[in-house]
């Protein structure tokens, strides 16, 4: 932790108060702290993985998620888990208001929350309960807003991803949800896609919205599809989910369906879901950068893998959560979402282009490395601890994820079984990756090599600070502070949107979660190649896609860059 930002993010994030009076003295004691608590759940050497641990995050090379930093060991009532899922809706106004209850409860203990809205009523239809009429998904969408602004207030964002069925009733409404940029503020949006809508989309055939095993409507399905990249074209939402494929290739196929995800999408997550994070830096494994020398250290990597899954394993064991069901759901999967950060940094001070085959080639390298140690030890820790209670051992081996682990690590997890039902996840990684000195975010690009972006003080005040990316602050230090640029450089806004499919592509078969990633496209793409990022997508076999076109009131992703109309009733075909 050399920079100003990282101080002052640690000062402000993750040091530890109490009565707002300073507890960790510095950035060692917040390590110190989180690693002795995650260490409590050791039977045995509690002090020696609480050095281990310690020294895992002293380094610089690893940095567990935010909840963890800002609560373990601090004896508040609050989540270690970033990530979680609403229990299924369910559509009775007494349920739906208990779901609120258990949102806010949630939000309250700091975690981001994801909802399938599907189960709701589509508006305009009757209640069965009361004959009157229902107000639909969005609706209560609304509802869920309002409360995140009062539960969350004078605090962390409320953060919250909605989903919705591409074939309810209510989709248009929904994809038009956020046109106005005031509204649903604290929603992320995204469209569950099926395989069978975009084989109705290709051949332009009706397409059939329905509820309760009911048509209510039929529409065009490729008027549908275009209502959705137009709005995405427009206003940068909705998302899209490609739900057979993350079914598809979920672990826990045989024991769940996945049809909604943490907020910033790269954990599908079933009913009252959870999952902890954590992210290696990958520039602390880059060894003589700037020289013909420069190389990644993958064994080092490798090395330090298993540290690290068994400190989120503990993390899972000492947490609290909102609600019981979160905590019998976390314990019976152990799942957790292991990545990295720092990419695009990393690839500048080897030397490598992001848009490039060498460059996506360390990349998938990286992520395989990352894989297969993580993998196996978790396996390790089955064998030792014993296996998650939702491992089955003759199911779980035959997913489509697991049946491409290498050979060897196939035949020890049927014979152990396995800890952590999921293991990788690629997170967005904001606010840690300024942490460890603003290496670029998760597996995006750098984002500009000098920048300025406003970061919120206590009080809920914003200040804006300047910025230098990791990679080009160390490449300037190599040159007795040469103000120029290292040769590798390419920016997010510089690189195609068919650059970064690319490298999410690359790096997807190895995580068997989801990848956070947004495509940067120029503001003035043609609309019709717009479109065509999404149908690349789904044939790079990617699990759902974000694509960002920056407008004239809206230029920029990061902080400080200047960054419903109701189809007719009845099942006759409508008009979108």
């Amino acid at each position: 932790m050399r920079s100003a930002i990282a101080r002052r993010i640690w000062e402000t994030c993750y040091r530890f108060r109490r009565h707002d009076v300073p507890v960790d003295a510095d950035p060692a004691a917040t390590w110190e702290r989180v690693a002795r608590a995650a260490a409590a759940a050791e039977r045995h050497d509690r002090g020696r993985w609480r050095r281990r641990f310690t020294a895992l995050m002293a380094d610089g090379e690893f940095y567990p998620g935010g909840r963890i930093l800002a609560g373990a060991g601090t004896g508040r009532r609050v989540t270690l888990f970033n990530c979680f899922v609403l229990g299924r809706l369910q559509d009775d106004m007494a349920a739906i208001f208990d779901a609120l209850k258990e949102a806010a409860m949630t939000l309250q203990a700091g975690g981001g929350v994801g909802c399938d809205f599907s189960p709701l009523r589509p508006g305009q239809t009757p209640a069965q309960a009361t004959g009157n009429t229902a107000s639909g998904p969005v609706s209560f969408m609304r509802l869920w807003d309002l409360m995140s602004d009062t539960v969350v207030a004078g605090s962390r964002r409320g953060a919250m991803m909605a989903t919705l069925r591409c074939d309810h009733p209510d989709i248009v409404r929904f994809i038009r949800a956020k046109a106005d940029r005031r509204a649903l503020k604290h929603f992320n949006c995204s469209v569950l896609v099926s395989d069978a809508f975009l084989q109705a989309v290709a051949g332009d055939a009706p397409w059939p919205l329905t509820f309760g095993n009911q048509v209510l409507h039929t529409v065009a399905a490729r008027e549908l599809w275009n209502l959705i990249t137009r709005n995405a074209y427009d206003n940068s939402e909705p998302g899209v989910l490609f739900v057979d494929r993350i079914n598809a290739e979920n672990n826990l196929y045989y024991r769940e369906t996945l049809s909604a995800t943490n907020p910033c999408g790269e954990v599908p997550l079933p009913p009252y879901g959870a999952c902890n994070l954590g992210s290696f830096n990958l520039t602390a494994f880059v060894r003589e950068p700037f020289t013909p020398n420069a190389r990644f250290d993958h064994v080092a990597l490798a090395e330090r893998v298993p540290v690290a899954v068994r400190l989120l394993d503990d993390v899972v064991t000492v947490s609290g959560f909102p609600l019981p069901e979160q905590r019998a759901e976390a314990l019976a999967t152990r799942r957790i979402g292991l990545g990295f950060m720092g990419l695009g940094s990393a690839l500048v001070m080897l030397g490598l282009d992001y848009d490039s085959d060498a460059g996506r080639a360390l990349a998938a390298d990286v992520a395989a490395t990352l894989r297969d140690s993580a993998y196996a030890a978790s396996i390790d820790l089955a064998a030792e601890l014993g296996p998650c209670p939702a491992y089955h051992r003759r199911r779980y081996s035959k997913g489509a994820f697991v049946g491409r682990l290498p050979a060897p690590l196939l035949t020890r997890l049927r014979r152990h079984g396995i800890r952590n039902s999921h293991l990788t996840a690629i997170a967005p990684t904001g606010t840690i990756s300024l942490l460890a000195d603003n290496v670029s975010s998760g597996i995006e690009p750098v984002f500009q090599a000098d920048y300025e972006r406003r970061l919120s003080e206590p009080g809920g005040r914003r200040r804006t600070v300047r910025l230098t990316d990791y990679a080009c602050l160390t490449w300037r230090q190599h040159r007795s502070g040469d103000a120029g640029l290292p040769p590798a450089l390419q920016t997010a806004r510089e690189l195609s949107p068919e650059a970064h499919l690319k490298m999410q592509a690359a790096v997807q078969p190895f995580v068997d979660q989801a990848i956070s990633k947004t495509i940067n496209v120029p503001e003035h793409l043609p609309f019709e190649q717009f479109q065509d990022i999404y149908r690349q997508a789904h044939a790079l076999g990617l699990k759902g896609v974000t694509v960002f076109r920056p407008r004239p009131d809206r230029p920029g992703i990061l902080g400080g860059e200047p960054p419903a109309q109701r189809t007719g009733s009845g099942s006759g075909s409508t008009a979108l």
